[in-house]
């Protein structure tokens, strides 16, 4: 198969990384997450000149149709520079939903403001009993009248204080556990009865628990069809997935560089540490997690767009694991590597390993992954 990228796509690359270079340093981050919102709105207005926030969509939606190569291109570049901005969030997830079950009309009015930067929104999936089960929802949303009344809690919102809109997932029939009887809302952030306590993540990152108290919306206010709405967020789940491993490999690969340059520059014992050979072995096995964790990126990044949904979940839950397993050992080496310093908030390897534990835990952790693909291999039951 041929890897290599093609002209677009190597500018692409060029030109994300040049302006992340420049302008995204580990002094400027922290600069960045001490203002308001937590991120640079200034970044994220070039992100939309550079046409970074259109590129997932289709050209006749007011995107630049960009496919799962371009996007792991970003993420990956997003994962060196460790941004902070809701590119993820917004763009991703809120973005997956609309591209996926958006109507002709909710294209239109959402997705040229969001590939121009004026709008922000987050995908409110996840509830506080539900843990990585997308499916297990207790929000409920009951007619009212042509429209909808809508009552629950949704928790770890990324980027949901911020955001301007929300997409909420919420119950119209079945059971809590059910995958049949989910649909999906959109809601301005500032809807009567809607309440955000927005909080900082361990990775420097933000989220939001949102509550619903009799929030009412309108009959267009649905994504999709009524109670048809897990195939919809479990593609969208499968493709953030691999999106986060692109990211993890960026990561990576810059946490790798940062202990080859520290290792090249501390002396001890009248030497620099980069000459014991042991210390030589570690390093090379950070590289091989790496190129491992690329490896299997790439496999789920080509397949997490295709429409059969378990060769999709199976290479997405492949590369997931792996990213799990390979962020443990580099996180750890490369900590461990630094010494004392790694532990410090003053030095950027600790943030990276933060990140990557994040990324870990985010729709599903390695072991989470891993009984997903044993129970579709029929290894264990699906209760189990």
């Amino acid at each position: 198969m041929d890897f290599d990228l093609s002209e677009e796509q190597t500018m692409l690359k060029d030109s994300v990384e040049r302006l992340l270079k420049d302008q995204y340093g580990f002094e400027a981050r922290g600069k960045y997450h001490a203002g308001e919102t937590g991120f640079s709105e200034k970044m994220w207005n070039q992100y939309a000149e550079l046409g970074l926030l259109a590129l997932p969509f289709a050209e006749e939606d007011g995107g630049i149709g960009g496919g799962p190569t371009e996007t792991m291109i970003v993420m990956e570049a997003f994962g060196k520079a460790l941004i902070l901005e809701p590119f993820f969030a917004s763009v991703i997830l809120a973005g997956g939903v609309l591209r996926h079950a958006g109507s002709a009309d909710q294209k239109s009015a959402l997705i040229p403001a969001m590939a121009e930067g004026g709008l922000r929104m987050a995908f409110a999936c996840a509830e506080p009993q539900g843990r990585y089960d997308l499916f297990d929802v207790e929000t409920s949303a009951k007619k009212d009248g042509d429209g909808w009344v809508i009552d629950g809690k949704k928790a770890l919102v990324l980027h949901g204080d911020s955001a301007d809109k929300l997409i909420v997932s919420a119950r119209t029939s079945g059971g809590t556990r059910d995958e049949g009887g989910i649909s999906l809302f959109l809601i301005n952030a500032d809807a009567e009865g809607l309440a955000r306590t927005g909080y900082p993540t361990q990775d420097g990152l933000r989220a939001a628990e949102i509550t619903l108290q009799s929030v009412k919306v309108g009959a267009d206010a649905l994504i999709g069809s009524e109670g048809g709405a897990w195939p919809v967020i479990a593609r969208v789940a499968d493709e953030a997935v691999a999106a986060l491993c692109a990211e993890a490999v960026g990561c990576f690969e810059k946490m790798h560089e940062l202990t080859l340059e520290y290792l090249k520059t501390r002396s001890q014992f009248g030497t620099t540490i980069g000459s014991f050979q042991a210390l030589q072995h570690r390093a090379v096995d950070m590289f091989v997690e790496l190129e491992q964790s690329r490896s299997m990126t790439m496999y789920a990044s080509m397949l997490a767009t295709g429409d059969d949904p378990v060769e999709r979940a199976r290479a997405v839950s492949a590369a997931k694991v792996q990213i799990g397993e390979s962020a443990k050992v580099i996180g750890r080496e490369a900590v461990q590597l630094h010494g004392g310093v790694g532990m410090t908030m003053e030095y950027a390897i600790g943030h990276y390993f933060k990140r990557t534990t994040m990324i870990d835990i985010l729709f599903g952790d390695a072991n989470h992954h891993l009984t997903r693909l044993a129970q579709m291999d029929g290894l264990i039951r699906e209760d189990a």
